[in-house]
């Protein structure tokens, strides 16, 4: 699963990066720890106008009558994201790039005590989790929501957790977004051994109310 993450990248280099253009409503960044029901940055495409647009970290399906009518929907799970009802129209008919610096998972230690781990592209300074986001409105309010796709865990990855977000590579960003036809599904797999690296951190980000650039420097 993705619980956390950051972003680092400036807006207008993200912007560059994904050919988007930029809204005027995006979240301040950097942000080291980025918590569900966070604004976050996200790319969606439009006939191939490609925006970057902040979304809540949520996913609320159409008939929750409040934010809070039921599980939290962070995560979306590749092998079953066609069938469930609450993400099936969104795989086909809305798709986003979500872009991070990194992200956390956490191990336990002997007495049972969370151990944060940083994990990061082994090349470059972004990664491109899949998403599937959804328009929510009732009682006056209204959102615009999404979810992290994810998949199993690549070899190395699987010491941390038994799943990671789905990574995309730039190549395939466009088919993600529903730029190139069909054929998205096929991408919704584990990255590739060598494509993220990972170290421990402080576990001061344990906690959601964290913030500053320590929180992803490795524990000494």
């Amino acid at each position: 699963m993705c619980g956390r993450f950051a972003l680092t990248l400036p807006d207008d280099a993200m912007a560059s990066l994904f050919e988007a253009t930029l809204s005027n409503d995006l979240a301040p960044l950097p942000n080291y720890n980025i918590c569900p029901t966070n604004q976050v940055h996200t790319v969606t495409s439009d006939n191939g106008a490609r925006r970057l647009r902040p979304m809540r970290w949520g996913f609320l399906p159409h008939w929750y009558k409040t934010e809070n009518g039921g599980p939290l929907l962070i995560n979306a799970r590749s092998e079953t994201i066609a069938e469930k009802p609450a993400f099936k129209t969104a795989a086909r008919e809305r798709r986003c790039l979500i872009p991070a610096s990194g992200f956390y998972e956490w191990t336990k230690d002997e007495n049972g005590n969370r151990l944060p781990w940083y994990i990061h592209p082994t090349e470059g300074d972004m990664l491109a989790f899949a998403g599937v986001w959804q328009n929510w409105e009732r009682g006056g309010k209204a959102h615009t929501t999404c979810a992290i796709v994810t998949t199993g865990a690549s070899a190395p990855m699987s010491k941390i957790h038994h799943r990671m977000p789905v990574i995309l590579s730039p190549e395939n960003w466009s088919l993600w977004l529903g730029e190139q036809g069909k054929g998205a599904a096929a991408l919704m797999c584990a990255a590739p051994d060598d494509a993220l690296a990972f170290y421990r951190v402080d576990p001061k980000v344990n906690s959601n109310r964290a913030s500053g650039a320590d929180l992803i420097q490795p524990l000494s």
